[in-house]
């Protein structure tokens, strides 16, 4: 790629998204993401999706200033329930103190919607994917298992959208990172290292995190944490597809250590939607930021560290039962 002296960040180094010096010590964050509905209410569906796209900013760190639409619709579909997605969407712009700036649509034979989203961050302290640093902890800011208990909708394992664990789901992925950043940001925890955990699943997003910093990521599995339910279905055999393929490609990549259950390895490589931050802080920074978390409401857990890597072990991350 040419070089571009504006671009702060970008493809290199498994980044959430773009970073572009603005000018007078200002950085817009730009970024992008939609999706087919991994539910089916109408409303649930646009704010998880739209906080989902908006994550890619609280996860480098910054804030969000604008949001444009990104739709696909079949011309078959009833068009109040495209209102209700808009609207879904729209209370999560709202709610991360940006504006709904216009958008885009096009017709589609399957549903799909999300944001193009700008955003604004310091230019000289946001929060990269690949800066994290030898002996630094990983916490994380939401349950796991989300794709699970999608999947298991799918298969009419659950009791419809009414059954509760779904509800918490749904809730979870629609909750906004924004609570966590700027929590971590206003008790000036020095962030090493962050992204949030989305279609790649705990262990993909932490092999891109490892791998990005020259180092070696163990992730305790007993320590994660989970949506209710969503331990029991893996167990009873649900995977997401996209859970599968990430298992399947791990190759030497992600070792699974002994004592890892089938059940719980599911858990790691489930294909998140709109999951928590994974934020690598120092261990001396660490009370500091779970204390900061914890007095803005949101619960997180300590899930792993970071150990040097030999340059000949393929091994990004250890996942450790």
């Amino acid at each position: 790629m040419p070089n571009q002296p504006k671009l702060l960040a970008g493809a290199e180094g498994f980044e959430d998204a773009g970073v572009v010096d603005f000018a007078n010590g200002r950085a817009l964050v730009l970024t992008t993401d939609f999706f087919p509905p991994v539910v089916d209410d109408p409303r649930w569906f646009g704010r998880i999706a739209a906080a989902n796209a908006l994550s890619d900013v609280f996860a480098m760190g910054g804030d969000a200033i604008a949001a444009l639409n990104l739709v696909g619709w079949p011309d078959a579909l009833d068009r109040e329930l495209l209102a209700e997605v808009l609207l879904g969407g729209f209370e999560k712009i709202r709610e991360a103190g940006a504006v709904l700036a216009g958008g885009h649509s096009v017709r589609d034979g399957e549903v799909k919607y999300g944001l193009a989203v700008t955003g604004e961050v310091d230019p000289t302290s946001f929060w990269r994917n690949s800066g994290a640093n030898e002996g630094d902890v990983l916490l994380l800011t939401k349950p796991l298992g989300t794709s699970i208990l999608a999947t298991a909708l799918k298969k009419e394992l659950l009791e419809g959208e009414d059954d509760p664990r779904l509800l918490a789901a749904m809730e979870s992925m629609a909750r906004l990172n924004l609570g966590a950043t700027r929590a971590l940001r206003e008790a000036e925890v020095e962030v090493h290292a962050c992204t949030d955990v989305t279609g790649f699943g705990l262990a993909g997003h932490s092999a891109e995190m490892a791998e990005g910093s020259g180092l070696q990521a163990e992730i305790r599995t007993g320590s994660l944490p989970m949506l209710e339910g969503a331990l029991q279905l893996a167990t009873d055999g649900v995977a997401s597809g996209g859970g599968k393929r990430a298992r399947e490609a791990a190759g030497e990549r992600i070792v699974e250590g002994d004592g890892l259950t089938d059940a719980v390895a599911r858990i790691v490589f489930d294909a998140e939607t709109s999951g928590g931050l994974l934020i690598a802080v120092a261990q001396d920074a660490l009370a500091t930021a779970e204390r900061a978390l914890h007095e803005a409401g949101v619960e997180s857990a300590t899930v792993g560290s970071f150990l040097l890597r030999d340059p000949s072990d393929p091994c990004v991350v250890r996942l450790l039962g």
